[in-house]
């Protein structure tokens, strides 16, 4: 084992975010097809807060959890660095080139370990933070594109469209040739609406279920609303996609059994979203954010030794795009 230390945030129980505990840890070493990066900025999502704090306790049974404790006790997934060493069977990266992907788990530390099938080189036209911000969009593209079959030309209808996931899946959705309807809060119309939303429908002020609209595509990001009123939406052979499992683990499993039991008896296809990160859709956003049709939407920069205030603000629920951990300053 290596001597050489690196600095972390360590959870050894669930909690909320005060149970990190900022340590000096030792520095791990890749193996195999293992690449080490030298962290420079974490994404910090919804979906880490739920991995520290173990609730709806269905994120226990995930490859992040533990049933009693936490099996990784480094939390932190989206990150973006450079290129520390690599394992004998890695191909695709060597030490020194810029990256940004999707970690297991420990991208709250100055090192991680990630595969190397989850990381693609950094867009060249974004900075470290931006990128870090970047790998939460592989499941606005998963969910569009493979499992709600998006088409070109399509009406779409985004709930939730200023969050973290929200702001990604907009301009992925556009990117793809839909017509964009999305809904917000009063104070993101403006911000919706610029990242190329066609309409934008303040939830404050009107209910996106009247005046007679109906879609190909329903994508929600925040679990805000009942399935049976987005089926009042749908097309009658619409789909509908949710990438949000809900405030416990057995309102997730009604969910999931509802949307199954409901495919089965009508022309609507209904699907709970689970990401699977690949390579490939780093590679395809890489080509997106290059290209300007998409770019990270980030609303606040937290200091390394911050990130236990960065997940509270997650954990609100009410951020305006993405928040990042700046680990090299």
């Amino acid at each position: 084992m290596t001597t050489t230390n690196m600095r972390a945030f360590v959870r050894r129980r669930y909690g909320t975010p005060e149970v990190l505990t900022f340590e000096t840890l030792e520095r791990p070493v890749p193996v195999g097809d293992e690449v080490l990066v030298r962290v420079h900025a974490a994404g910090v999502s919804i979906g880490d807060h739920l991995v520290v704090t173990g609730k709806p306790y269905v994120v226990r049974l995930s490859p992040h959890g533990g049933l009693l404790r936490p099996r990784r006790p480094v939390p932190g997934m989206a990150l973006a660095g450079r290129v520390e060493a690599v394992g004998e069977k890695v191909t695709t990266v060597r030490p020194g080139d810029e990256v940004f992907g999707d970690a297991p788990a420990g991208a709250f530390a100055e090192y991680a370990i990630v595969p190397a099938g989850r990381l693609a080189p950094k867009p060249s036209n974004l900075s470290f933070e931006e990128a870090a911000a970047t790998p939460w969009a592989v499941t606005p593209l998963q969910a569009l594109r493979d499992a709600g079959a998006l088409r070109a030309g399509q009406k779409v209808l985004i709930n939730g469209a200023s969050g973290g996931v929200g702001t990604w899946a907009v301009q992925i959705a556009k990117a793809f040739g839909a017509e964009v309807t999305a809904v917000c809060s009063a104070r993101n119309v403006e911000m919706v609406r610029a990242l190329g939303a066609d309409a934008v429908v303040d939830y404050t002020k009107e209910d996106f279920v009247g005046g007679g609209r109906r879609f190909d595509l329903a994508f929600d990001a925040i679990g805000s609303r009942s399935l049976s009123d987005f089926r009042k939406v749908l097309q009658p052979s619409g789909s509908f996609v949710s990438c949000s499992g809900g405030s416990s683990s057995w309102r997730w499993l009604l969910g999931l059994a509802e949307m199954s039991l409901t495919s089965l008896f009508t022309g609507q296809k209904l699907k709970a979203f689970i990401v699977s990160p690949r390579r490939a859709d780093l590679l395809s956003l890489k080509a997106l954010v290059e290209a300007g049709k998409a770019k990270p939407v980030i609303e606040r920069r937290y200091a390394f030794r911050d990130a236990p205030a960065a997940l509270r603000h997650v954990g609100e629920r009410h951020t305006r795009g993405q928040v990042v951990i700046q680990v090299v300053a």
